[in-house]
């Protein structure tokens, strides 16, 4: 059994429970590929280990509350029981290599910066294994330290960095290798073919990235449709026929229903979001913004009374419109909403900051490059770019270009040393073309062109996102509307017909009415508020913490009014 190091809670657990379990096990390549990217101090032997004995605990666990269930339902919780315990083994062991795709997707968003910082290296200084280990010094990310480990393994050696990095990550994203080869021929070529590949090289990357997401934004397509008919409309409209259901005298329980639209459509739901987003090829996350960062306000205390308040609000506001059930329902949708909302609402904030400098970067790159062709320094070059630039691109360059005045330092250090110009700024486009510039700045006027061609790359990038982003914005605007807006207003219409309807008639055996309907119905309105937000966030953008929160915070707080307010207004008319 492999030694756990670091006291991650969850491999301790893990470690734990596969001690449990004596017999020897052969887990695929697949995984143990997973547990080595994630940098799990534990064996895939022992993972396997730990989730049959998990399931077999969930599964024991479950089946004994058949001692205590009516003995007509005893085998469909022994089946239920047993399908659980299945369930959860195979979740433990399908888990990491799921998260390990999830984070390996997210590193390659950053694989077209970092082909165009290499090629724009080898224009500067044309060495091969010198271009990778600039880039995988100036870069941020996984993609970044795999390039930079590649270099180190190499080093003194006839194999290429650049080379095993590519094959690396071939698997999920091939152009990189074709690009990779390039580059590396392109250093031992005649100077006259040289630009030639190098340019071959980007444009490999480029196509490669445009075609993956045009071609997942195909596919994604049927699936997310099925979703939304499924998990959406099909559950909602069912709550209309309820009435129909007690009248047929078919028995519709309160536990019945909490485990239908609770329990199991969730569990589908979340299921097929991890399937989609698994299969997600290249995601384009914002930079690593913390509220630990000086220029980040922290609004986590204000955001905490805030959702206290909002949720006492709320609770007051069911208790005096609304049925008993509408109390919580308010008081969780208000109250998680706004502290999520206001959470990370200053680190949003940032990243539109960081977005308006990349969308000017191209300008900036551009006259600068122009000014150095012409045969000024590098340094004098910035000071007049930030003269002509407006907006937070004019106020960075200034601001780098008041630093080398007046502390008389180089272009790194004014940008990217302590307390540069960059330190509140983590974009790693931005750091990364600074670097470059950096570098132009000891190679004098040849760089010019380099700088000039950087400009029209970055502008090449941001197109390129913009496209992946636009092959995805139907279907992602339609799950974001739809839990912010349309679900909770049908749901809370529904819920309002089914009461008027079935009213205090009897369901059943049981003689109940259907007046606590609205609690398990707007308990997944919340979850579909959280969960389809959450899922076209990470199709664009990835599980970024920050952006998911903010999203889903707003949309709990639209979902829970929405649904109280569509639930009154047709309760008046029936």
């Amino acid at each position: 059994m492999t030694e756990t190091t670091g006291g991650h809670p969850l491999v301790e657990g893990l470690e734990s429970l596969a001690a449990l379990y004596p017999e020897d096990v052969e887990p695929s390549e697949d995984l143990r590929l997973g547990i080595d990217f994630l940098d799990w101090p534990i064996s895939a032997a022992d993972v396997i280990r730990a989730g049959y004995v998990l399931g077999a605990v969930v599964g024991t666990l479950c089946a004994a509350t058949a001692l205590v269930t009516p003995a007509k339902f005893r085998l469909a919780v022994v089946l239920a029981a047993v399908s659980l315990g299945l369930l959860t083994t195979h979740t433990v062991h399908t888990a990491p290599k799921l998260w390990a795709t999830a984070r390996r997707t997210r590193a390659l968003g950053a694989t077209p910066d970092l082909v165009a910082r290499t090629v724009l290296s080898m224009r500067l200084s044309p060495t091969p294994e010198r271009a990778a280990s600039f880039t995988a010094r100036t870069g941020e990310g996984r993609l970044a330290a795999s390039l930079e480990k590649h270099v180190r393994q190499t080093q003194h050696t006839a194999r290429s960095g650049l080379a095993a990095f590519g094959d690396t990550w071939a698997d999920l994203f091939p152009a990189l290798r074709r690009s990779a080869a390039l580059v590396t021929a392109a250093g031992n070529a005649p100077e006259h073919d040289r630009g030639r590949l190098l340019e071959r090289a980007l444009s490999v990357v480029m196509d490669g990235t445009r075609d993956q997401m045009q071609s997942f934004g195909a596919q994604v397509r049927t699936p997310a449709t099925a979703l939304y008919a499924f998990g959406v409309l099909l559950p909602t409209a069912l709550v209309a026929l309820l009435p129909a259901a007690g009248a047929a005298g078919v028995v519709v329980t309160p536990l019945s229903v909490v485990v239908l639209y609770n329990v199991v459509l969730p569990g589908i739901l979340v299921g097929a979001g991890i399937w989609l987003l698994a299969r997600r090829p290249v995601a384009f996350p914002p930079p690593d913004v913390t509220i630990e960062q000086s220029d980040v306000p922290d609004w986590r205390r204000l955001a905490l009374a805030v959702g206290a308040c909002g949720a006492v609000a709320g609770w007051l506001v069911g208790t005096s419109v609304l049925p008993s059930w509408g109390r919580p329902i308010l008081a969780v949708g208000f109250g998680a909403g706004l502290w999520l909302w206001l959470r990370y609402r200053p680190i949003v904030s940032v990243y539109g900051r960081i977005r308006d400098v990349e969308e000017s970067l191209p300008d900036a790159l551009s006259l600068v490059g122009r000014r150095v062709a012409n045969g000024r320094a590098v340094e004098t070059a910035i000071e007049g770019a930030a003269d002509e630039l407006d907006g937070e691109a004019g106020e960075m360059l200034a601001d780098g270009a008041a630093r080398q005045r007046q502390l008389q330092v180089g272009v790194h250090e004014a940008f990217l040393g302590r307390h540069g110009a960059l330190e509140q700024l983590p974009s790693p486009r931005v750091r990364g073309s600074m670097a470059l510039l950096a570098l132009a700045a000891r190679e004098g006027r040849p760089a010019g062109s380099a700088l000039l061609s950087l400009a029209e790359h970055v502008e090449d990038l941001q197109t390129i996102e913009q496209e992946a982003r636009h092959s995805l914005a139907h279907v992602c605007r339609t799950l974001q509307s739809t839990g912010l807006l349309f679900a909770p207003m049908v749901a809370g219409s529904t819920v309002a017909l089914a009461e008027g309807i079935g009213g205090r008639a009897l369901l059943g055996e049981g003689g109940q009415s259907l007046l606590w309907l609205g609690g398990p119905v707007g308990v997944y309105v919340l979850f579909l508020a959280g969960f389809l937000t959450a899922l076209s966030t990470g199709l664009t953008r990835g599980l970024d913490r920050s952006l998911v929160g903010y999203r889903a915070g707003r949309a709990l707080v639209c979902a829970a009014g929405t649904y109280a307010v569509s639930y009154l207004l047709v309760g008046t008319l029936v």
